[in-house]
């Protein structure tokens, strides 16, 4: 073997020792960095034994903002007469998101940058400069000219344009590699003597551990670079270049999990290049948010879910898109909360690419950045009779009665029909809803509708349907906390002729056109005679629209977060609490941890024969009503559920499958909403995956 054959492996294992070693010092940094903020830069506070951690952290948010904005002007304005001062911003550590054991949803974590010391930059002649960038650009293969370009500081009056130019102040280090590889940075720290001036940084970025596979990616949601307009709204407390929340629990919690940046004022000379520190006021890291979700519950949610939406799909349904949601009654928290389709979270890391996002917002992709938990209004179908039988009583018929369910019922020459237009006789109020009688509410919304002077109601103070459902908290949004959330409709008197204002001079152009772009010639047919009949009558609430209204179709729209919080109130007989995700905020520095306490939701007026006897009915719906066949082998006898089933019918397609539940039955504590779209029956996608949710929380219950 020759001596250069013995050095190749030595200089091998050179490279791989050096890759190591610049993986490590920014692993270091990145530690260092936080330990320094923790116990160097506030060491007496790092100690302290709180007297109220929660008291603290409160004082400590509100105060701290004010504190260190005052610091920053009063240096500014101590110096305002030194035309050559200038303010680097230091972006704090952000908080982690931790589910409700502590697990890490979201942590922090680095990459390499290859940023370049200015000042020495001025120092050079101008041979030495071109050699330097003639020199980086062969070891990171990028244009010399490019890179001197990025050297100058946008805004300035040779800057190249962005995003070549460097953003922020020029006496800052100039970004000529804002993400670099293992190959890059290599290159450059095995002769760091070719390169003065420039040297590697560790940039902080988010990391997603997905613990057990869990993605959770409509709660917690994605981090973007601060635009104008954001730093322009947060009058001061957002900077620019610095990542801030745009969507979930980074957007709802910005502010907290981001901290308070710190900043250096320097006095530079007339080129820009740092003379002095004026003053150095070091970051305060962002607190952590412990979340009411539990990993475990999370997981089962979104994989079976995802499961049965493709099992939909091979037993030929679209099933396009579904949700689901747990609630714990106890404190109102999220413990699970799930929407598919949906995406990593981690393809945000860094700046997401123009590949990436067309991926995620193309029409084919079913939109996987919507939640549909919360953000997505359904037509809730047969799960609404939870809000509708209520409404039967108050409208006057005996909750102990006996009413006629036939196969089908005619409204102003149109016919309404049960499931599979079954004709089942006389039943209780409490068959109705084991099996989902739909004719029996169609006739008590109807006679409503009539006694109330049919079309000549100018509002709908005197219905109760549209009453109870107000009064249920539906029409608008649960306040949890996620921007973003849907309010949903009821659709009443007032509603119809608001819409109907603002759509007419559509439906009148299509009255006279048609709908020649549909080539199915019946439904094109059918939707000319709907825009006709609506151009001239579309204000009024008719027989049809009450009576569609009463089994949570025509236009009422809920969201899945909605209906469970309907189904909260049944299981409670009344009061719930507004349903939030954020458990607790803990302060990094001090361990001071501020817990949330629940805050009350909807107060729904359900009185107690009432209440008992609607959740008795729910309970029949699971044991031998439309959802006992999902629940067969379950073991109901030690985890009782209660529940119902529906089965929305769209315009075309498949219908839209619901379930929602609550357990124990006996004395509720958790309520699981699933929806899935075009999907079937209820009973067909929605109650299985409801079913492997009360399996799980059945396990984690008696824990």
């Amino acid at each position: 073997m020759t001596a250069q054959d013995r050095g190749a492996p030595l200089r091998h294992l050179r490279r791989r020792v050096l890759v190591l070693v610049i993986l490590l010092l920014l692993m270091l940094g990145a530690l260092v960095g936080r330990l320094t903020q923790v116990q160097v830069l506030n060491p007496t506070a790092a100690t302290a034994q709180p007297q109220s951690a929660a008291t603290q952290a409160k004082d400590d948010r509100a105060s701290r903002y004010g504190t260190r904005q005052a610091s920053t002007q009063d240096a500014r304005e101590e110096h305002t007469h030194d035309p050559n001062l200038t303010t680097l911003v230091t972006p704090a550590i952000r908080g982690r998101i931790l589910d409700r054991n502590g697990i890490p949803l979201v942590q922090n974590d680095s990459y390499p940058s290859l940023v370049m010391d200015r000042a020495v930059l001025a120092s050079l002649d101008e041979t030495s400069a071109d050699n330097l960038f003639l020199s980086l650009g062969e070891k990171l293969g990028i244009d010399p000219d490019e890179l001197r370009a990025r050297t100058t500081s946008c805004g300035a009056p040779d800057a190249a344009p962005p995003p070549t130019c460097t953003p922020g102040s020029p006496a800052a280090p100039a970004i000529l590699a804002p993400k670099l590889d293992a190959v890059q940075a290599l290159a450059v720290a095995e002769r760091p003597d070719l390169f003065p001036g420039v040297r590697i940084e560790p940039v902080a970025t988010r990391a997603y551990p997905q613990p057990d596979g869990v993605l959770a990616a409509h709660v917690l949601g994605y981090l973007a670079r601060a635009t104008e307009e954001d730093v322009t709204a947060s009058q001061g407390h957002v900077h620019g270049n610095e990542l801030v929340g745009r969507a979930g629990l980074e957007r709802q919690y910005d502010e907290i999990l981001r901290g308070i940046p710190g900043h250096t004022l320097l006095r530079t000379d007339p080129r820009g290049v740092p003379l002095e520190v004026v003053e150095d006021v070091p970051p305060i890291s962002g607190s952590d948010l412990r979340t009411t979700l539990d990993v475990r519950l999370q997981k089962v949610a979104e994989q079976s879910l995802e499961d049965q939406i493709l099992e939909r799909r091979r037993a030929g349904n679209v099933a396009d898109s579904g949700a689901a949601v747990v609630l714990d009654l106890r404190d109102g928290g999220v413990l699970a909360l799930a929407s598919y389709p949906t995406y990593d979270p981690s393809v945000w890391v860094g700046g997401i690419s123009e590949q990436d996002y067309a991926a995620l917002t193309a029409d084919d992709s079913h939109h996987p950045l919507i939640n549909r938990v919360t953000e997505a209004g359904l037509a809730p179908a047969s799960t609404f009779k939870a809000v509708t039988l209520p409404a039967a009583v108050a409208a006057g018929n005996p909750l102990t009665g006996t009413y006629s369910c036939p196969a089908s019922y005619a409204i102003g020459g149109r016919e309404f029909t049960n499931f599979g237009r079954e004709d089942h006789g006389r039943i209780t109020l409490h068959r109705a809803m084991e099996i989902s009688c739909d004719t029996v509410f169609y006739d008590f919304a109807y006679q409503k509708w009539v006694s109330l002077g049919r079309t000549g109601a100018k509002d709908d103070s005197a219905d109760p349907f549209i009453r109870t459902a107000r009064e249920f908290g539906l029409g608008q949004p649960t306040g949890i906390d996620l921007p973003g959330e849907a309010s949903g409709r009821v659709p009443g008197r007032e509603w119809r002729r608001s819409y109907w204002e603002a759509t007419k001079d559509t439906l009148c152009e299509r009255a006279q056109t048609g709908y020649p772009e549909i080539a199915d010639l019946e439904r094109r047919d059918l939707l000319t005679a709907i825009a006709r009949e609506n151009c001239e009558h579309g204000y009024l609430y008719r027989g049809g629209d009450a009576a569609n209204f009463s089994i949570g179709q025509g236009d009422v729209l809920t969201t899945p977060l909605q209906m469970a919080q309907v189904y909260a109130a049944v299981a409670t007989g009344g009061p719930t609490l507004t349903p939030r995700l954020a458990d607790a905020f803990i302060d990094v520095r001090t361990g001071a941890v501020e817990e949330l306490e629940p805050t009350p939701g909807v107060q729904v007026p359900l009185e107690a024969p009432l209440g008992a006897y609607l959740r008795d009915s729910l309970v029949s719906v699971v044991t031998r009503g439309t959802a006992a066949e999902g629940f067969a082998g379950f073991p109901l006898e030690q985890w009782p559920v209660a529940g119902k089933t529906g089965s929305a019918e769209r315009g075309h397609g498949n219908d839209v499958s619901w379930f929602i539940s609550y357990a124990p039955a006996t004395s509720p504590r958790y309520v699981v909403a699933v929806a899935i779209t075009q999907a079937g029956l209820g009973s067909e996608a929605a109650v299985p995956v409801a079913r492997s949710i009360h399996e799980t929380l059945r396990t984690l219950d008696s824990e």
